[in-house]
């Protein structure tokens, strides 16, 4: 008998509703969990067991007992606090080692500093050796040694969390770079909804033709190169910070990076979904934070029906049906090499459509957080302050929607020669940063043309004078621009566009048959 690789020493379990515990054993045992004066007993079936204790108010210095017959398994210094879920792609992996202000910051934890950290292995495929790395993870204290590999998001918002609330914060790091959010959602979800089924198919075909063990002999061979190569880069970026990728691949060879697809590749549809999240599910939580999309940025059409369906695959695996989900909004960003393709528009604007649509879901807005040329903004200090902001506002009810919210335009008319944008969360009106750039109109061919804009509270005035009978308005529909306007709460209007052009299309956009475009 023993319980889940998750429960450790040092572990948070999350306070004020009911705690899961589970774990495999022989069929048949009996095993109970003892928690602070609470007790909760069940029996092995098909190898496996779970529990539920109690909800408990937070505490500190606790000690639990898992027991089945003379078996006993001690954890100590365990904390009932806040637990939240840190999921996604690169940005929300980026360790704090290597962030803007992260070396501080280390510098300055120490264990009773109220966050713990839990880091789920990546392991790409359930194998022989799956079990023994994942026994090798435990929950871990705070400090300049421990923390370094630790979500530079997920540390910024829990130590904002754990300041305001007073209690301990625990973080579960789920979460794997390059991967696309049709990694982190279990098959049938995919296969269900026509929109995203072309995921799975592509994997399908992919598959077809080869034996389990050839597509993995394929992929470790694939492994091998590419280590050498990215150790060959690292020395070469060293030496000559300047070097372009481009002039990277011609000195050293094609990197062959996400290589090939099958079931030992990481960024596989589902796979995540199951040497991950599942691993870990149903941990008692909080709530999810969320920081992905870039990597489905070649499917931007159908990321909303993505984006949902990984919320409701996720709720339903927790069994709640509204446990919270805190979004990152990409930011800007764009190759210096690459034109403007758009597509990181799309999928903004699928992640605002998403959170406005759901309950107890939050979006933190940071396109004054992206770098040009560095899908790896270093600085995420404010990434992980918004995302306590939603917090606080959507989950713990202690900020108004004015204090925590960005400007986010929900409606739009036209008349004469003027479109006017109505927002949400700028009552006080607005405050710029530089020339109020990134505004555009276009008239019913669709064709866009740079706009001045006239800002009042929680209303925007746009008019051209090479746009006489404006249809259509967009602010920053852009991959990257420089972002200038804020409410006056500090954060950025979010990007918006009144038009519904697909992705590519010009001049063919249906015409709105009301005064007003509804935004939400």
């Amino acid at each position: 008998m023993r319980a889940a690789a998750i429960f450790s020493d040092h572990m948070v379990l999350q306070r004020e509703k009911p705690v899961a515990v589970w774990g495999d054993g022989k069929d048949g045992t009996r095993v109970t969990v003892t928690l602070g004066g609470h007790s909760a007993s069940g029996t092995v079936s098909g190898g496996k067991w779970r529990v539920t204790l109690p909800p408990m108010p937070a505490a500190d210095g606790l000690t639990m007992t898992v027991q089945s017959g003379a078996v006993v398994i001690t954890f100590s210094d365990i904390a009932i606090g806040e637990v939240w879920l840190c999921g996604g792609q690169s940005n929300m992996e980026f360790e704090i080692r290597n962030e803007k202000n992260g070396a501080a910051l280390l510098d300055s934890l120490t264990p009773d500093c109220g966050v713990r950290y839990y880091y789920t292995p990546k392991q790409r495929i359930i194998d022989a050796g799956f079990d023994a790395v994942e026994r090798n993870t435990c929950w871990s204290t705070a400090s300049p040694e421990s923390a370094g590999a630790w979500s530079a998001v997920g540390l910024r918002f829990a130590l904002e969390l754990q300041k305001k609330l007073g209690v301990t914060v625990g973080l579960i790091g789920c979460n794997w770079g390059g991967t696309s959010a049709s990694a982190w959602v279990s098959r049938d979800v995919l296969e269900q909804n026509a929109a995203i089924r072309p995921y799975i198919e592509d994997y399908d075909r992919a598959m077809a033709g080869k034996t389990l063990e050839e597509h993995i002999r394929d992929f470790d061979e694939y492994a091998a190169y590419q280590d050498r190569w990215y150790c060959e880069y690292s020395k070469l970026m060293e030496a000559h910070p300047e070097t372009t990728w481009e002039q990277a691949q011609q000195l050293l060879g094609e990197s062959r990076y996400p290589g090939p697809m099958g079931p030992k590749n990481e960024t596989r549809p589902c796979g995540c979904y199951e040497t991950l999240l599942q691993r870990v599910c149903p941990y008692t939580l909080r709530g999810f934070l969320f920081y992905q999309g870039e990597s489905d940025d070649h499917r931007p059409e159908t990321y909303e029906t993505l984006l949902e369906a990984l919320i409701a695959c996720w709720r339903r695996d927790w069994g709640e049906a509204e446990l919270p989900f805190l979004n990152v909004q990409l930011p800007m960003f764009r190759y210096l090499h690459e034109p403007d393709k758009k597509h990181w528009c799309y999928i903004r604007e699928a992640q605002q459509r998403v959170c406005r649509r759901l309950r107890n879901t939050g979006l933190a807005v940071i396109p004054d957080c992206g770098e040009l040329d560095n899908i790896h903004p270093t600085d995420k200090a404010q990434v992980g302050h918004r995302l306590f902001l939603q917090a606080m506002c959507e989950v713990y009810g202690l900020y108004t929607p004015e204090q925590a919210c960005a400007p986010i335009a929900v409606q739009s008319y036209v008349c004469g020669n003027a479109v006017t944008v109505l927002t949400e969360h700028a009552a006080e009106g607005f405050q710029l940063r530089g020339e109020p750039t990134g505004f555009e109109l276009a008239g019913a061919d669709g064709v866009f043309c740079p706009a001045d804009a006239v800002l009042q509270p929680n209303r925007i005035t746009l008019t051209a004078r090479t746009v006489p009978a404006p249809c259509y308005a967009r602010y920053a529909w852009t991959n990257y621009t420089e972002v200038t306007v804020f409410g006056m709460n500090g954060l950025p209007l979010a990007p918006f566009r009144t038009d519904s052009f697909a992705p590519g299309e010009i001049g063919t956009v249906e015409k709105y048959n009301t005064p007003s475009a509804n935004l939400g």
